[in-house]
């Protein structure tokens, strides 16, 4: 159905300089008709979201996904909250994580899979301190002109 020029990947580059990344998972997310095509259009921002586990379900909030030019009045909300879609044993695990005090999920990318249907990639988190953002700024710089040197020879 899609082809490989219509590949959607919306990213969430904050997250991995913002938290240090424990485990990856990928999730589906129930949407509505007007959101999966904002989506397809490449109009949603994860940037500012964050995952939160209610009664044994994961939600996605603060996720924005631009209204859908073309609808009539059967609009979505713009930030509200998106269900994702994971086996049982992958939110107790989550859960379970959760409830250690540092931990949070984030969402990673969203992108559309080979059937046409949107996922999130999602990770378990910790927050960074400030002195290891520094040291991964001073290792991205030094990488950076490692390549310099290497193109110049």
């Amino acid at each position: 159905m899609s082809t490989n020029k219509n590949r959607i990947n919306i990213v969430n580059k904050r997250a991995r300089f913002e938290y240090q990344l424990l485990d990856k998972y990928v999730a589906g997310i129930q949407l509505g008709g007007t959101e999966i095509k904002s989506i397809r259009l490449g109009k949603a921002s994860i940037l500012e979201a964050f995952c939160v586990i209610e009664n044994n379900e994961v939600y996605l909030r603060n996720m924005h996904i631009a209204e859908y030019g073309n609808a009539s009045f059967y609009q979505h909300k713009a930030k509200a909250d998106r269900k994702l879609l994971l086996n049982r044993k992958e939110i107790n695990k989550l859960d379970k994580k959760m409830k250690t005090k540092g931990f949070t999920i984030v969402p990673l990318r969203i992108f559309i899979n080979e059937k046409g249907y949107a996922k999130v990639e999602i990770a378990l988190a910790q927050g960074k301190k400030l002195y290891d953002k520094r040291q991964d700024l001073k290792e991205k710089d030094d990488q950076r002109a490692m390549d310099r040197i290497k193109k110049a020879y």
